[in-house]
C-alpha cells in the first residue's frame, strides 16, 4: 500500500475502461477471439459489459494501442483482432532499438548469436521432425535459386529461409523474441538491398550461388541431427553475409522497405 507521509493511501482501483480491455484481451490472447475476427457491435458490447459508451470507447483505445484490434472507422465500422505475432512484437522492439541509438551492426551481432541456436535447436528433433523440417526448408532454397539475379527477390527469399529456421527450431519462446529480432534485421536489410539494387552495387550472382550454398549445408546439417554443425555453419554464414549489410547506420523502422510494414496494420 502506497503512503503519503505518515497515511497510507488506498490502493488504486482500475476504471471500467481497464477492466472491460482486460476481460476482452484475455480473450484475445487466450484464443477464444481470433486474428481476423470481428468484435460484437458497440450496443451488444454495452449490454454484455454493462458500461457507458465512453468507457467501452476507451476500454477499445486501449486495446488499439497495445496492437490488438485495430477499429475501422467510416461507414463499415467495427473492430478486428489482431492476435500478437512476432512481426508485431518486432515493430515494437525496432522502436525501442531506435530510441536507443542501435546500429545495424549491433542488431547483426545479436541476430548472430540467437539464430545459430535456432538451427541447433532445429537439429536437435527427433528424425522424421528433422525431416519435415529439411523438406520445408530445401522448398525455400529451390526457390531462392530460380531468382538468381533478380536482387531484391533474392533477398526477399533468402529472408524468409533464415525465418523459417527460426519459426521451426521447436521453442515457442526462442520463435517469438528470435523472430521479432529477425524481423527488425529483415527491415533494415531489405532497404540495404533496394538501394544496392538502384545503385548497381548488389554483390554478383557468385555471392548468391555462395548463399545457397550455406543454405543448403545447414539443412543437411539438420538433416542429419547435428546439432554442433548446424549452429556452426549458420553462426560461419551470418559472420559472412552480415558483412555485406551490417554498418554503423542507426536502425530506422519508421522508413521501411518499399511494401513494407514492419508489424504494423495497414
Amino acid at each position: 500500500m502506497a503512503t503519503t507521509g505518515t497515511r497510507a493511501l488506498p490502493p488504486r482501483l482500475p476504471r471500467m475502461a481497464e477492466l472491460v480491455a482486460a476481460q476482452l484481451r484475455r480473450r484475445i490472447v487466450g484464443g477464444e477471439l481470433d486474428d481476423g475476427d470481428e468484435l460484437p457491435r458497440e450496443a451488444e458490447m454495452l449490454r454484455e459489459y454493462g458500461v457507458s459508451r465512453p468507457s467501452l470507447r476507451e476500454a477499445l483505445r486501449i486495446l488499439e494501442t497495445e496492437g490488438l484490434i485495430h477499429i475501422r472507422r467510416g461507414k463499415i465500422g467495427g473492430a478486428i483482432v489482431h492476435r500478437p505475432t512476432a512481426q508485431s512484437t518486432a515493430y515494437h522492439v525496432g522502436l525501442t532499438l531506435q530510441s536507443y541509438g542501435a546500429t545495424l551492426r549491433e542488431v547483426g551481432q545479436a541476430r548472430a548469436v540467437v539464430e545459430p541456436a535456432c538451427a541447433g535447436l532445429a537439429a536437435s528433433n527427433d528424425a522424421p521432425t528433422r525431416r519435415k523440417i529439411a523438406k520445408q526448408l530445401t522448398e525455400l532454397i529451390d526457390e531462392n535459386e530460380r531468382q538468381l539475379g533478380d536482387a531484391y527477390a533474392f533477398t526477399e527469399m533468402a529472408l524468409r529461409f533464415h525465418q523459417a529456421v527460426v519459426d521451426l527450431s521447436g521453442n515457442v519462446t526462442i520463435t517469438v523474441l528470435a523472430g521479432a529480432l529477425e524481423a527488425v534485421w529483415s527491415s533494415q536489410e531489405r532497404r540495404w538491398a533496394q538501394r544496392a539494387s538502384n545503385a548497381d552495387a548488389y554483390p554478383d550472382p557468385k555471392y548468391q550461388r555462395e548463399v545457397l550454398r550455406a543454405h543448403r549445408k545447414v539443412v543437411q546439417a539438420i538433416a542429419d541431427g547435428d546439432v554442433e554443425a548446424a549452429t556452426a555453419l549458420m553462426r560461419a554464414h551470418l559472420s559472412k553475409s552480415q558483412a555485406y549489410v551490417s554498418a554503423d547506420h542507426p536502425v530506422d523502422v519508421l522508413e521501411p522497405a518499399p511494401g513494407e510494414l514492419l508489424g504494423r496494420r495497414a
